[in-house]
């Protein structure tokens, strides 16, 4: 059916071509692509062999020049942004040139700023319209599938939606006294942000990690939930209807958040430039250097995580309330794909929303975060490829 160009060849991206793999009639060439060359024909070893014919490519996607070239020469029909954050506009500006579609995971952020916001790349809508070429943002699971969540809650279960509570828990355990499940660089810098949640048509900011509930999840039990600032916020605000709260949760141990007072209290968390023996560093880059990297936590981590949203609204003139969430196992993930839960539950929705515009069914000119599109197809393969979901129409609700 098509081409797809995946930049990026960590924990993530390891799962998107797996996926990809098992998807042979919709993705018949894939082309790995990355700065290291050497981790996208590890990858390609792999899985060569299948009905997916598969290419590797060295890239600096910081270079929209030799993003443009790699699309001229491979010609794909979409690419999955699956790199870093920071790359995201130079990667959208090489689609742009190319007219090629583009999905990405997450929303860009300049490196020198911890910002978390959608305006850099709501600022594309026009020139893509005018192209005729679809960008979906935010094709991970939150965000991701929990803006799906909420898409298909709209749709079928609620005439106005109030208030959303999105929850993200990971009860697994990697062994390792600190390591981060995603991008150590990315997840510190969300974590050490202000917390902040939108209520009535305003922002309300919080400290970071100050607001702390314990919420009682299902297979994983009750776990301390941290109230923190996520992007997929910022649209969902805007793209459900009657919405007046909004928020987002996350779990972290004891253990993890001591390790990371200490490394903050000790200047390892800033990415204010320092000078180290004659160079200049930037102590969040030195940090990551030397933490256990994410795609090598698969064959140690064991448990599950569970990612949902919990709703409140009305249906036919009645107060209603609604859970929709997907209980993920480290180990299953890991036989199937050789990888942990975090990469799959975010590699997973990459390739779904891939498919959907090779598909046609979600494509239509312009940048769209996800629940701006029709639900049912997504959710149909989320069940399909690896991320079940389940209901509960009477669940515990956050204050």
């Amino acid at each position: 059916m098509g081409k797809a160009l995946i930049i990026g060849a960590g924990g993530v991206a390891s799962v998107v071509v797996h996926k990809c793999c098992q998807n042979p009639d919709v993705f018949e060439e894939i082309c790995i692509a990355s700065r290291t060359k050497e981790k996208c024909d590890a990858l390609a070893a792999k899985l060569d062999g299948g009905k997916t014919k598969i290419q590797t490519a060295k890239l600096d996607a910081d270079n929209t020049d030799e993003v443009i070239a790699l699309i001229k020469s491979f010609g794909p029909d979409v690419v999955i942004n699956v790199a870093l954050p920071y790359q995201d506009l130079t990667i959208m500006d090489a689609c742009l040139a190319t007219g090629v579609h583009y999905v990405d995971t997450a929303n860009y952020e300049p490196p020198e700023v911890p910002k978390f916001e959608y305006k850099w790349q709501w600022a594309y809508r026009e020139r893509f319209e005018k192209a005729g070429i679809t960008a979906l943002l935010g094709s991970g699971f939150d965000p991701g599938v929990t803006g799906v969540f909420c898409a298909y809650a709209q749709k079928h279960h609620f005439d106005e939606i109030h208030s959303i509570d999105i929850v993200d828990a990971n009860a697994g355990d990697h062994g390792y006294p600190f390591a981060t499940n995603f991008n150590p660089e990315i997840n510190i810098r969300e974590i050490t942000a202000n917390g902040r949640y939108w209520e009535n048509g305003e922002w309300i900011e919080t400290p970071p990690l100050s607001e702390k509930k314990t919420y009682d999840l299902p297979e994983i039990g009750p776990k301390n939930i941290y109230l923190l600032y996520h992007e997929e916020l910022e649209s969902l605000a805007l793209n459900i209807k009657g919405l007046k709260k909004i928020r987002f949760w996350m779990t972290f141990s004891d253990n993890y958040l001591n390790h990371l007072k200490v490394l903050e209290n000790v200047g390892m968390t800033s990415i204010e430039p320092i000078m180290f023996e004659g160079r200049e560093i930037i102590p969040l880059h030195f940090l990551k250097a030397i933490l256990p990297d994410p795609a090598s936590l698969g064959p140690r981590t064991k448990g599950k995580t569970n990612i949902g949203c919990i709703i409140q609204g009305v249906k036919d003139g009645k107060p209603k309330t609604y859970y929709v969430y997907n209980v993920c196992v480290h180990e299953e993930c890991y036989a199937e794909v050789g990888s942990q839960a975090i990469s799959y539950t975010t590699g997973v929705p990459a390739m779904i929303g891939a498919m959907m515009i090779l598909k046609g069914i979600w494509k239509k000119p312009g940048v769209y975060n996800i629940e701006e599109f029709d639900p049912d197809p997504f959710m149909e393969e989320l069940n399909k490829q690896g991320l079940p979901w389940q209901e509960d129409f009477s669940p515990t609700l956050l204050d």
